[in-house]
């Protein structure tokens, strides 16, 4: 069994009450305002939670997720964890290495390196040494059905390999949410829904809140809540009952 990472921001009682992630009326604009990436974001994820982020390419999916893990910063509005703002990169920077597990399309793997060492890398700073970090490294790699591979560079590896070991780095810290975006994308059907079972899969296993940003209706579908994103406004939330909130359903009349 994994090790948990000790985690940075030690839940109190006034915490477990709060949402996981949320965002409350988050802008984002670029170019001095011209340039209206998001409006009026209001956006709350739970603990366990499966949502698909889904809209059209320049909708402000991208965007959203860069916010959302702390790559990019509102222009106004606030994103809290566990009820607490949170506002400095150093803050974002340790939420990221053991809260917060990013799947990249491109999968962002370092081409010099190894399965192993791409993995392991996610480790630097945790207080592993090297070879233990490699030795979490290589348990992780076989939940994802890659041991056999650990030891190859990357650059030998398909599509759907590299999607794996992507997948593998994102979990080596136990997060609490994993953020995908566009997992799939760049894969062919075949590799792509194997791909998207493992993710759901080790989601289901480990209870981690998994935000799925994709085009893909039927991907979405598997999810147990949609959020749609139009022009950089949310214009629908089925939220946790599966039913549109009325609100929304105004929004876009």
């Amino acid at each position: 069994m994994l090790v948990a990472i000790k985690r940075y921001l030690n839940s109190t009682p006034a915490a477990a009450s709060q949402s996981l992630l949320a965002l409350h009326g988050v802008n984002r604009t670029y170019d001095d305002g011209a340039i209206i990436a998001l409006k009026s974001i209001d956006l709350k994820i739970e603990a366990g939670e499966c949502i698909a982020i889904v809209g059209a390419s320049g909708s402000g999916k991208s965007t959203l997720v860069n916010i959302l893990c702390g790559i990019d910063n509102p222009t106004s509005g606030s994103v809290h964890w566990e009820g607490r703002p949170i506002r400095k990169r150093k803050h974002w920077s340790r939420l990221r290495r053991s809260h917060i597990g990013i799947v990249f399309q491109d999968f962002n793997l370092i081409p010099t390196l190894t399965a192993a060492e791409n993995v392991s890398i996610a480790l630097q700073g945790g207080g592993l040494s090297p070879v233990h970090r490699l030795m979490r490294a290589a348990v992780v790699l076989d939940r994802v059905g890659l041991e056999h591979r650990m030891h190859n560079l990357v650059t030998r590896l398909s599509g759907g390999e590299r999607q794996r070991v992507a997948l593998a780095r994102a979990i080596v810290n136990e997060p609490q949410i994993i953020i995908a975006d566009e997992p799939t994308g760049s894969l062919d059907s075949a590799t792509a829904a194997s791909v998207a079972d493992l993710l759901f899969n080790l989601r289901k296993n480990s209870n981690t809140a998994l935000i799925l940003v994709t085009h893909n209706e039927e991907l979405a579908a598997r999810c147990d809540r949609r959020v749609r994103i139009k022009d950089g406004v949310i214009i629908e939330d089925t939220g946790q009952s599966g039913s549109t909130r009325p609100e929304e359903v105004q929004a876009t009349s």
